[in-house]
């Protein structure tokens, strides 16, 4: 098993990664560094998960805390990346701060894709037209697009201030990082060599946004 599922059968794992990221904090916060922790909790699937893992990491945390004598304020959110977890956002927003959708597993476990196989017959599927694109590239705004929109509004109507962003490949293709500004998406997060090109899709989004705002 992977994901929160590790984390709540073997807490102790966990628990080292927020004693070590929280102890890291302050060490660098008591150099006068502004530094200010996002605790990422991945592959939730409902509620009673990350309520049972938001509870833990505030319990340790408050341990590091007291230990160390020092106050960091540190955020708990989650990846969406099942589905279902789209479906209940409001109830998952209840305990995190931020969504991060990560679209390679949420394309996944949509369309019931596998990364590892697809691409022995995905050049079929668009060459015989029954996918437009390789969804693994570009993200599939009907099906997945359509999950995360409902899961961003879902939780905002909670959780007003709620950032919500990309994580994965999705996030360094110029056509998904449009339709994530389009929809009100906070960030995109993609591997380092994509960085360059995601910043100028970033840029041109935002440029077109200001101009269709404008009228122009």
């Amino acid at each position: 098993h992977r994901g929160c599922r590790l984390g709540i059968t073997f807490p102790e794992i966990y628990d080292m990664q927020i004693r070590a990221i929280i102890t890291a904090a302050i060490r660098v916060s008591m150099r006068h560094v502004c530094i200010h922790p996002q605790i990422m909790v991945p592959l939730v699937m409902n509620v009673n998960e990350i309520k049972t893992l938001y509870n833990r990491i505030h319990k340790v945390a408050a341990e590091v805390i007291e230990y160390e004598g020092f106050h960091v304020t540190y955020e708990v959110g989650t990846m969406i990346e099942l589905p279902r977890a789209a479906l209940v956002a409001d109830q998952i927003a209840d305990f995190a701060t931020f969504f991060s959708f990560g679209t390679n597993d949420l394309t996944q476990t949509t369309m019931g894709l596998s990364r590892d196989d697809a691409g022995k017959f995905l050049t079929q599927y668009i060459v015989d037209g029954i996918l437009e694109k390789d969804p693994f590239k570009t993200l599939d705004v009907e099906g997945v697009g359509a999950l995360i929109e409902m899961a961003c509004e879902k939780g905002r109507n909670v959780r007003p201030d709620l950032k919500c962003g990309v994580c994965g490949e999705h996030g360094g293709d110029p056509e998904s990082i449009g339709y994530c500004a389009r929809i009100g998406m906070d960030y995109v997060s993609c591997s380092p060599f994509r960085i360059p090109a995601a910043r100028l899709a970033s840029a041109q989004a935002a440029i077109e946004m200001d101009e269709a705002a404008k009228g122009v």
